[in-house]
């Protein structure tokens, strides 16, 4: 919207307001007599509460945060005051017209007190939370207004502040300024001193070896594997006995045995002997006796 229109719109909301206060005058003067108000009282009373709820309204626009929360409530509730008691006037006709002489608000008791109390508060409410948001507005201070630069500057600290895992690259490690300086060299044709410079003594170059040789020497110091005969003191003297041996053993070994304690683990271990020769062991003995306990069958 243009400046022209802008211009419009306020002061068309100025001539909507002013026609709404005049309307709203009436009732409160009418009001402020009734509760015992003189004549400059009561048509100085609508600018108390209908001027406090137009305050409230500018200080809403200019503050920020809770002042501006603070405002809007000030606002609703001399708003919903001035409502009300707009109301009562509609609904009593004898206020309509009477300047200095008492009337009753209400004809129900607790309803015309709490009405008078509404009526007489408002006044001093207004010069509380009146002084209060005038102080407010005069103490505000308004946000800057973000340029470019400012916007750089944030956008800097942003980048200073993120973490080494979000950088595309990791930042390389700080360069050490401890660095201890070396002298420089200086040319023996220009050093002028009065002593003789001794000459360096010569250095005789190391002898060159052949590749042959260093690949000789490398396989020599490596560690060989022993390919010998493992001698007769490492080797086992148990005799290797044969399957007749071990099913005779282990029939000597397993003769009192149950049948459930006639398993591969137990005649490895009484036999000492593999774990397949003993499943091996274990089915033969058990189809033995499988044999001797079956009854033999009788031919006629």
């Amino acid at each position: 919207m243009n400046r022209t229109g802008k211009i419009l719109l306020v002061l068309a909301l100025v001539g909507v307001v002013g026609m709404a206060f005049r309307v709203s005058w009436n009732a409160l003067r009418d009001i402020a007599n009734a509760v015992g108000a003189d004549t400059t009282a009561g048509t100085l009373y609508p600018f108390v509460v209908d001027g406090l709820m137009a305050l409230a309204l500018v200080a809403a626009l200019v503050l920020a945060g809770d002042d501006r929360k603070f405002a809007l409530r000030v606002l609703g509730t001399y708003t919903g005051a001035s409502l009300v008691l707009n109301y009562v006037h509609g609904l009593v006709p004898e206020l309509h017209g009477r300047t200095v002489d008492w009337a009753r608000l209400a004809d129900w008791d607790p309803a015309n007190w709490a009405l008078v109390l509404l009526a007489t508060s408002l006044p001093v409410g207004s010069i509380y939370f009146g002084s209060d948001l005038v102080a407010k507005v005069l103490h505000h201070r308004p946000a800057p207004i973000p340029t470019a630069s400012t916007n750089a500057e944030e956008s800097t600290e942003t980048g200073m502040k993120r973490s080494t895992a979000d950088l595309p690259v990791s930042t390389p490690a700080p360069i050490s300024s401890d660095a201890v300086a070396l002298p420089r060299p200086v040319p023996v044709g220009f050093l002028k001193s009065t002593h003789t410079v001794k000459p360096l003594p010569s250095i005789a170059p190391a002898p060159v070896v052949p590749i042959e040789q260093q690949t000789a020497a490398a396989e020599s110091t490596r560690p060989r594997r022993a390919t010998g005969r493992v001698p007769e003191v490492a080797k086992s003297t148990r005799p290797r006995r044969t399957p007749d041996q071990l099913l005779d053993e282990a029939r000597a070994v397993t003769a009192d045995w149950p049948d459930a304690k006639l398993t591969a683990e137990g005649i490895r271990r009484a036999v000492r002997t593999s774990p397949q020769n003993a499943r091996t062991l274990r089915d033969t003995l058990r189809g033995e006796r499988g044999n001797s306990t079956r009854p033999a069958v009788v031919t006629a």
